[in-house]
Protein backbone atom coordinates (compact mmCIF):
# COMPACT_ATOMS: atom_id res chain seq x y z
CA UNK A 1 0.00 0.00 0.00
CA UNK A 2 1.51 3.34 -1.05
CA UNK A 3 2.36 5.91 1.60
CA UNK A 4 2.15 8.82 -0.83
CA UNK A 5 -0.54 11.38 -0.12
CA UNK A 6 -3.21 11.38 -2.85
CA UNK A 7 -3.70 14.59 -4.81
CA UNK A 8 -7.08 15.15 -3.18
CA UNK A 9 -5.37 15.60 0.19
CA UNK A 10 -3.15 18.41 -1.03
CA UNK A 11 -5.75 21.10 -0.27
CA UNK A 12 -6.25 20.32 3.43
CA UNK A 13 -2.52 19.79 3.84
CA UNK A 14 -1.78 23.18 2.31
CA UNK A 15 -4.33 24.80 4.60
CA UNK A 16 -2.34 23.66 7.61
CA UNK A 17 0.48 26.06 6.87
CA UNK A 18 -1.11 29.47 6.64
CA UNK A 19 -0.32 32.76 8.35
CA UNK A 20 -1.07 31.64 11.94
CA UNK A 21 1.32 28.71 11.56
CA UNK A 22 3.98 31.00 10.05
CA UNK A 23 3.58 33.43 12.94
CA UNK A 24 3.94 30.58 15.42
CA UNK A 25 7.15 29.43 13.70
CA UNK A 26 8.72 32.89 13.78
CA UNK A 27 7.67 33.70 17.35
CA UNK A 28 8.79 30.38 18.83
CA UNK A 29 12.12 30.62 17.04
CA UNK A 30 12.84 34.14 18.29
CA UNK A 31 11.62 33.42 21.82
CA UNK A 32 13.86 30.35 22.03
CA UNK A 33 16.85 32.37 20.85
CA UNK A 34 16.09 35.24 23.24
CA UNK A 35 15.80 32.89 26.21
CA UNK A 36 19.08 31.10 25.43
CA UNK A 37 20.88 34.42 24.90
CA UNK A 38 19.41 35.86 28.11
CA UNK A 39 20.46 32.86 30.18
CA UNK A 40 23.95 32.89 28.71
CA UNK A 41 24.45 36.62 29.28
CA UNK A 42 22.97 36.35 32.78
CA UNK A 43 25.48 33.61 33.59
CA UNK A 44 28.22 35.88 32.22
CA UNK A 45 27.16 38.68 34.59
CA UNK A 46 25.53 40.97 32.01
CA UNK A 47 22.41 41.36 34.16
CA UNK A 48 24.35 43.97 36.18
CA UNK A 49 24.87 46.29 33.21
CA UNK A 50 23.87 49.91 33.92
CA UNK A 51 20.89 51.80 32.52
CA UNK A 52 18.74 48.67 32.32
CA UNK A 53 20.72 47.66 29.26
CA UNK A 54 20.36 43.91 29.71
CA UNK A 55 17.28 43.44 27.45
CA UNK A 56 18.87 45.45 24.66
CA UNK A 57 22.13 43.53 24.93
CA UNK A 58 20.17 40.28 24.72
CA UNK A 59 18.35 41.60 21.67
CA UNK A 60 21.66 42.57 20.07
CA UNK A 61 22.94 39.05 20.71
CA UNK A 62 19.93 37.59 18.91
CA UNK A 63 20.53 39.99 16.01
CA UNK A 64 24.14 38.87 15.64
CA UNK A 65 23.08 35.22 15.95
CA UNK A 66 21.10 35.47 12.69
CA UNK A 67 23.89 37.28 10.87
CA UNK A 68 22.91 40.83 11.75
CA UNK A 69 25.54 43.55 11.72
CA UNK A 70 26.31 45.57 14.85
CA UNK A 71 28.24 48.83 14.66
CA UNK A 72 30.35 49.48 17.76
CA UNK A 73 31.27 53.13 18.30
CA UNK A 74 32.88 55.31 20.91
CA UNK A 75 32.52 58.93 21.97
CA UNK A 76 35.09 60.56 24.21
CA UNK A 77 34.81 64.21 23.24
CA UNK A 78 37.43 66.40 21.61
CA UNK A 79 40.28 65.44 23.97
CA UNK A 80 40.14 61.68 23.48
CA UNK A 81 39.95 59.03 20.84
CA UNK A 82 38.25 55.65 20.89
CA UNK A 83 38.40 52.66 18.60
CA UNK A 84 36.11 49.64 18.94
CA UNK A 85 34.80 46.74 16.91
CA UNK A 86 33.20 43.33 17.43
CA UNK A 87 32.56 40.45 15.05
CA UNK A 88 31.36 37.15 16.49
CA UNK A 89 28.43 34.80 16.04
CA UNK A 90 27.00 33.35 19.29
CA UNK A 91 26.44 29.98 17.65
CA UNK A 92 24.57 28.41 20.57
CA UNK A 93 21.85 31.01 19.99
CA UNK A 94 22.10 30.54 16.23
CA UNK A 95 21.77 26.77 16.46
CA UNK A 96 18.79 27.01 18.81
CA UNK A 97 16.94 29.30 16.44
CA UNK A 98 17.79 27.17 13.41
CA UNK A 99 16.48 23.99 15.02
CA UNK A 100 13.23 25.58 16.24
CA UNK A 101 12.49 27.41 12.98
CA UNK A 102 13.32 24.33 10.91
CA UNK A 103 10.98 22.21 13.01
CA UNK A 104 8.19 24.75 12.63
CA UNK A 105 8.75 24.90 8.88
CA UNK A 106 8.71 21.11 8.44
CA UNK A 107 5.89 20.28 10.84
CA UNK A 108 2.96 21.02 8.46
CA UNK A 109 4.74 19.17 5.64
CA UNK A 110 5.01 15.83 7.40
CA UNK A 111 3.61 12.67 5.85
CA UNK A 112 3.76 14.16 2.37
CA UNK A 113 5.71 12.52 -0.44
CA UNK A 114 5.60 15.36 -2.96
CA UNK A 115 4.79 19.06 -2.68
CA UNK A 116 4.56 21.58 -5.48
CA UNK A 117 7.18 24.29 -5.81
CA UNK A 118 4.45 26.95 -5.58
CA UNK A 119 3.15 25.49 -2.32
CA UNK A 120 6.62 25.33 -0.74
CA UNK A 121 7.47 28.84 -1.93
CA UNK A 122 4.20 30.19 -0.52
CA UNK A 123 4.80 28.57 2.87
CA UNK A 124 8.39 29.79 3.02
CA UNK A 125 7.27 33.25 1.84
CA UNK A 126 4.81 33.63 4.70
CA UNK A 127 7.54 32.85 7.19
CA UNK A 128 9.94 35.22 5.41
CA UNK A 129 7.51 38.16 5.51
CA UNK A 130 6.95 37.79 9.26
CA UNK A 131 10.66 37.16 9.81
CA UNK A 132 11.44 40.41 7.99
CA UNK A 133 9.09 42.37 10.26
CA UNK A 134 10.66 40.74 13.31
CA UNK A 135 14.17 41.58 12.07
CA UNK A 136 13.22 45.24 11.70
CA UNK A 137 11.86 45.31 15.24
CA UNK A 138 14.97 43.66 16.65
CA UNK A 139 17.30 45.91 14.66
CA UNK A 140 15.75 49.12 15.99
CA UNK A 141 15.64 47.77 19.56
CA UNK A 142 19.32 46.72 19.68
CA UNK A 143 20.86 50.10 20.56
CA UNK A 144 22.73 51.06 23.72
CA UNK A 145 25.64 53.15 25.01
CA UNK A 146 27.75 52.68 28.14
CA UNK A 147 30.07 54.96 30.05
CA UNK A 148 33.61 53.58 30.25
CA UNK A 149 35.60 53.95 33.44
CA UNK A 150 39.11 55.38 33.00
CA UNK A 151 40.36 53.33 35.90
CA UNK A 152 43.05 54.76 38.14
CA UNK A 153 46.19 56.71 37.37
CA UNK A 154 47.03 59.37 34.83
CA UNK A 155 44.09 58.61 32.51
CA UNK A 156 41.67 59.12 35.40
CA UNK A 157 43.40 62.37 36.36
CA UNK A 158 43.20 63.68 32.81
CA UNK A 159 39.56 62.67 32.61
CA UNK A 160 38.74 64.61 35.77
CA UNK A 161 40.74 67.62 34.60
CA UNK A 162 39.06 67.93 31.20
CA UNK A 163 35.66 66.50 32.14
CA UNK A 164 36.05 63.52 29.84
CA UNK A 165 33.50 60.72 30.19
CA UNK A 166 34.20 58.20 27.42
CA UNK A 167 31.25 56.19 26.18
CA UNK A 168 31.07 53.14 23.97
CA UNK A 169 27.93 51.82 22.41
CA UNK A 170 26.41 49.75 19.67
CA UNK A 171 23.76 50.21 17.04
CA UNK A 172 22.46 47.92 14.32
CA UNK A 173 23.14 48.34 10.63
CA UNK A 174 19.52 47.84 9.62
CA UNK A 175 19.94 47.12 5.87
CA UNK A 176 22.72 44.59 6.44
CA UNK A 177 20.81 43.00 9.31
CA UNK A 178 17.75 42.53 7.11
CA UNK A 179 19.83 41.18 4.23
CA UNK A 180 21.85 38.69 6.25
CA UNK A 181 18.88 37.79 8.43
CA UNK A 182 16.84 36.82 5.37
CA UNK A 183 19.79 34.89 3.94
CA UNK A 184 20.09 33.06 7.27
CA UNK A 185 16.42 32.13 7.15
CA UNK A 186 16.68 30.96 3.54
CA UNK A 187 19.65 28.78 4.46
CA UNK A 188 17.82 27.26 7.43
CA UNK A 189 14.70 26.43 5.40
CA UNK A 190 16.70 25.00 2.49
CA UNK A 191 18.85 22.88 4.79
CA UNK A 192 15.74 21.66 6.61
CA UNK A 193 14.31 20.39 3.31
CA UNK A 194 17.60 18.73 2.39
CA UNK A 195 18.14 17.03 5.75
CA UNK A 196 14.65 15.74 6.52
CA UNK A 197 13.89 12.51 4.71
CA UNK A 198 10.19 12.95 5.53
CA UNK A 199 9.86 16.43 4.01
CA UNK A 200 8.25 16.59 0.55
CA UNK A 201 10.11 17.88 -2.49
CA UNK A 202 8.80 19.15 -5.82
CA UNK A 203 8.69 16.38 -8.41
CA UNK A 204 11.61 17.81 -10.38
CA UNK A 205 13.84 17.72 -7.31
CA UNK A 206 13.07 14.20 -6.11
CA UNK A 207 16.50 13.05 -7.32
CA UNK A 208 17.96 15.04 -4.40
CA UNK A 209 16.33 12.51 -2.08
CA UNK A 210 18.97 9.92 -2.96
CA UNK A 211 21.93 12.09 -4.02
CA UNK A 212 22.02 15.03 -1.59
CA UNK A 213 19.85 14.24 1.42
CA UNK A 214 22.00 11.42 2.85
CA UNK A 215 25.13 13.60 2.78
CA UNK A 216 23.32 16.64 4.20
CA UNK A 217 21.84 14.53 6.99
CA UNK A 218 25.24 13.00 7.81
CA UNK A 219 26.91 16.43 8.06
CA UNK A 220 24.20 17.89 10.29
CA UNK A 221 24.42 14.78 12.47
CA UNK A 222 28.21 15.23 12.63
CA UNK A 223 27.95 18.87 13.72
CA UNK A 224 25.29 18.07 16.32
CA UNK A 225 27.37 15.16 17.62
CA UNK A 226 30.27 17.53 18.22
CA UNK A 227 27.92 19.89 20.08
CA UNK A 228 26.65 17.04 22.26
CA UNK A 229 30.19 15.90 23.07
CA UNK A 230 31.14 19.49 23.88
CA UNK A 231 28.10 19.86 26.14
CA UNK A 232 29.02 16.72 28.06
CA UNK A 233 32.61 17.92 28.49
CA UNK A 234 31.37 21.34 29.59
CA UNK A 235 29.02 19.90 32.18
CA UNK A 236 31.82 17.74 33.58
CA UNK A 237 34.07 20.79 33.79
CA UNK A 238 31.34 22.81 35.49
CA UNK A 239 30.84 20.08 38.07
CA UNK A 240 34.47 19.28 38.81
CA UNK A 241 36.62 22.37 38.27
CA UNK A 242 34.54 25.20 39.67
CA UNK A 243 33.42 28.44 37.98
CA UNK A 244 30.08 26.93 36.88
CA UNK A 245 28.59 30.31 35.88
CA UNK A 246 31.45 31.00 33.47
CA UNK A 247 31.14 27.52 32.01
CA UNK A 248 27.39 27.76 31.52
CA UNK A 249 27.83 31.16 29.88
CA UNK A 250 30.13 29.56 27.33
CA UNK A 251 27.75 26.63 26.77
CA UNK A 252 24.73 28.88 26.27
CA UNK A 253 26.45 31.39 24.00
CA UNK A 254 29.37 29.76 22.21
CA UNK A 255 29.34 25.99 22.53
CA UNK A 256 29.25 25.31 18.76
CA UNK A 257 32.01 27.91 18.29
CA UNK A 258 34.30 25.72 20.37
CA UNK A 259 32.92 22.35 19.26
CA UNK A 260 33.25 23.08 15.55
CA UNK A 261 36.67 24.63 16.12
CA UNK A 262 37.61 21.27 17.66
CA UNK A 263 36.33 19.51 14.53
CA UNK A 264 38.58 21.50 12.21
CA UNK A 265 41.60 21.26 14.53
CA UNK A 266 41.05 17.50 14.77
CA UNK A 267 41.27 17.33 10.97
CA UNK A 268 44.66 19.05 11.15
CA UNK A 269 43.56 22.60 10.30
CA UNK A 270 45.31 25.69 11.64
CA UNK A 271 43.71 28.86 12.97
CA UNK A 272 45.65 32.10 13.32
CA UNK A 273 44.90 34.31 16.27
CA UNK A 274 46.07 36.72 18.91
CA UNK A 275 44.86 37.72 22.37
CA UNK A 276 46.06 40.81 24.20
CA UNK A 277 44.76 43.17 26.84
CA UNK A 278 41.65 42.52 28.92
CA UNK A 279 40.07 40.28 26.32
CA UNK A 280 40.25 36.52 26.67
CA UNK A 281 38.94 33.39 25.04
CA UNK A 282 36.56 31.23 27.07
CA UNK A 283 37.29 27.73 28.23
CA UNK A 284 39.36 25.73 27.62
CA UNK A 285 41.95 28.19 28.89
CA UNK A 286 44.67 26.52 26.83
CA UNK A 287 43.30 28.49 23.85
CA UNK A 288 44.09 31.74 25.66
CA UNK A 289 47.53 30.43 26.60
CA UNK A 290 48.40 29.53 23.01
CA UNK A 291 47.19 32.79 21.49
CA UNK A 292 48.16 35.38 24.11
CA UNK A 293 51.33 37.16 23.11
CA UNK A 294 52.79 40.03 21.11
CA UNK A 295 52.58 38.24 17.76
CA UNK A 296 50.04 36.27 15.76
CA UNK A 297 50.06 32.63 16.90
CA UNK A 298 49.03 29.41 15.20
CA UNK A 299 46.39 27.27 16.87
CA UNK A 300 46.51 23.62 15.79
CA UNK A 301 47.09 20.16 17.18
CA UNK A 302 50.81 20.77 17.48
CA UNK A 303 50.61 23.99 19.48
CA UNK A 304 47.82 22.65 21.69
CA UNK A 305 49.73 19.48 22.57
CA UNK A 306 52.80 21.54 23.41
CA UNK A 307 50.78 22.91 26.32
CA UNK A 308 48.94 19.68 27.13
CA UNK A 309 49.60 16.36 25.40
CA UNK A 310 46.03 15.19 26.02
CA UNK A 311 44.77 17.37 23.18
CA UNK A 312 45.71 14.65 20.70
CA UNK A 313 42.31 13.15 21.56
CA UNK A 314 40.83 15.67 19.10
CA UNK A 315 42.33 13.57 16.31
CA UNK A 316 40.77 10.37 17.67
CA UNK A 317 37.37 12.01 18.13
CA UNK A 318 37.46 13.32 14.56
CA UNK A 319 38.29 9.87 13.19
CA UNK A 320 35.51 8.12 15.11
CA UNK A 321 32.80 10.69 14.40
CA UNK A 322 33.71 11.04 10.73
CA UNK A 323 33.64 7.27 10.29
CA UNK A 324 30.23 7.26 11.95
CA UNK A 325 29.06 10.02 9.61
CA UNK A 326 30.29 7.98 6.64
CA UNK A 327 28.35 4.99 7.91
CA UNK A 328 25.19 7.11 8.34
CA UNK A 329 25.56 8.50 4.82
CA UNK A 330 25.88 5.04 3.30
CA UNK A 331 23.03 3.63 5.41
CA UNK A 332 20.64 6.30 4.14
CA UNK A 333 21.71 5.97 0.50
CA UNK A 334 20.37 3.47 -2.08
CA UNK A 335 21.90 0.04 -1.60
CA UNK A 336 23.23 -0.06 -5.16
CA UNK A 337 25.38 3.07 -4.73
CA UNK A 338 29.08 2.11 -5.16
CA UNK A 339 31.47 2.73 -2.28
CA UNK A 340 33.60 5.14 -4.29
CA UNK A 341 30.57 7.36 -4.90
CA UNK A 342 29.82 7.38 -1.16
CA UNK A 343 33.40 8.54 -0.66
CA UNK A 344 32.99 11.37 -3.17
CA UNK A 345 29.71 12.50 -1.60
CA UNK A 346 31.29 12.43 1.84
CA UNK A 347 34.35 14.39 0.69
CA UNK A 348 32.32 17.14 -0.98
CA UNK A 349 29.90 17.38 1.94
CA UNK A 350 32.69 17.54 4.52
CA UNK A 351 34.58 20.18 2.53
CA UNK A 352 31.46 22.36 2.39
CA UNK A 353 30.87 21.80 6.10
CA UNK A 354 34.41 22.85 7.01
CA UNK A 355 34.05 25.89 4.76
CA UNK A 356 30.87 26.87 6.56
CA UNK A 357 32.30 26.36 10.05
CA UNK A 358 35.37 28.37 9.13
CA UNK A 359 33.27 31.29 7.91
CA UNK A 360 30.91 31.41 10.90
CA UNK A 361 33.56 30.63 13.53
CA UNK A 362 35.70 33.73 13.04
CA UNK A 363 36.12 36.01 16.06
CA UNK A 364 37.31 39.61 16.15
CA UNK A 365 37.12 42.13 19.00
CA UNK A 366 39.05 45.30 19.71
CA UNK A 367 38.80 48.30 21.99
CA UNK A 368 41.15 51.21 22.46
CA UNK A 369 41.07 54.50 24.35
CA UNK A 370 43.53 57.41 24.22
CA UNK A 371 43.24 60.64 26.24
CA UNK A 372 45.44 63.47 24.93
CA UNK A 373 47.65 60.82 23.38
CA UNK A 374 48.08 58.98 26.68
CA UNK A 375 47.17 55.34 26.28
CA UNK A 376 47.73 55.45 22.52
CA UNK A 377 44.85 52.99 22.03
CA UNK A 378 47.05 50.29 23.45
CA UNK A 379 47.27 50.74 27.20
CA UNK A 380 45.65 48.84 30.00
CA UNK A 381 42.17 49.82 28.83
CA UNK A 382 42.82 48.58 25.31
CA UNK A 383 43.09 45.19 23.73
CA UNK A 384 42.25 43.01 20.80
CA UNK A 385 41.30 39.44 20.08
CA UNK A 386 40.96 37.67 16.79
CA UNK A 387 40.78 34.09 15.57
CA UNK A 388 40.48 33.11 11.92
CA UNK A 389 41.13 29.86 10.04
CA UNK A 390 43.48 29.14 7.21
CA UNK A 391 40.32 28.39 5.36
CA UNK A 392 41.32 26.84 2.07
CA UNK A 393 43.97 24.68 3.70
CA UNK A 394 41.26 23.39 6.06
CA UNK A 395 38.93 22.68 3.13
CA UNK A 396 41.76 20.85 1.39
CA UNK A 397 42.32 18.67 4.45
CA UNK A 398 38.61 17.84 4.58
CA UNK A 399 38.65 16.26 1.11
CA UNK A 400 40.97 13.30 1.88
CA UNK A 401 39.36 12.83 5.28
CA UNK A 402 35.97 12.63 3.56
CA UNK A 403 37.19 10.21 0.89
CA UNK A 404 38.73 7.81 3.41
CA UNK A 405 35.94 7.88 5.99
CA UNK A 406 33.22 7.86 3.32
CA UNK A 407 34.70 4.76 1.69
CA UNK A 408 35.28 3.04 5.03
CA UNK A 409 31.78 3.96 6.19
CA UNK A 410 30.29 2.45 3.02
CA UNK A 411 32.17 -0.81 3.57
CA UNK A 412 31.06 -0.86 7.21
CA UNK A 413 27.44 -0.23 6.22
CA UNK A 414 27.55 -3.07 3.69
CA UNK A 415 29.09 -5.42 6.24
CA UNK A 416 26.44 -4.46 8.81
CA UNK A 417 23.71 -4.94 6.19
CA UNK A 418 24.96 -8.40 5.21
CA UNK A 419 25.21 -9.34 8.87
CA UNK A 420 21.63 -8.23 9.50
CA UNK A 421 20.45 -10.15 6.44
CA UNK A 422 22.33 -13.26 7.55
CA UNK A 423 20.96 -13.01 11.06
CA UNK A 424 17.43 -12.56 9.75
CA UNK A 425 17.72 -15.58 7.55
CA UNK A 426 19.15 -17.92 10.18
Amino acid sequence: MSSRTPPAAAGPAAARHGWPQALGTVVTGLVAMWVVAALGLWAAGAADLPDNAFPRVVTATVVTAVGGALEVSGDAGGFAETDAGLTVLPLSVTLTGALVVARGFLRPLRHRAVAGATELAGWAGRIAVLWLLALLGLAFAARQTFEVSLGEGILDDLGDLFGIAPRVGFTTDVPLTVLFGLLWLAGVLLLALLVSSGAPLPGRLLRLHTSVRPAAYAMVALLLAYVVVGAVVGLVVAGTRGHPAETFAVLLLGLPNLAWLALTVGLGATWDGRVEGPFGLPMPHVLDEVLRGPDVAALNLGTLTEHDGRWWWLLAVAAVLLLTAGFVLASRSPAETPAWLHAVHMAVALALTVLMTGLVGRISARYGLSVLGVGDLGGGLSGQLFLRPRLWAAVGLALPWGLVTGFAGALLARWAGRRRDGTAGS
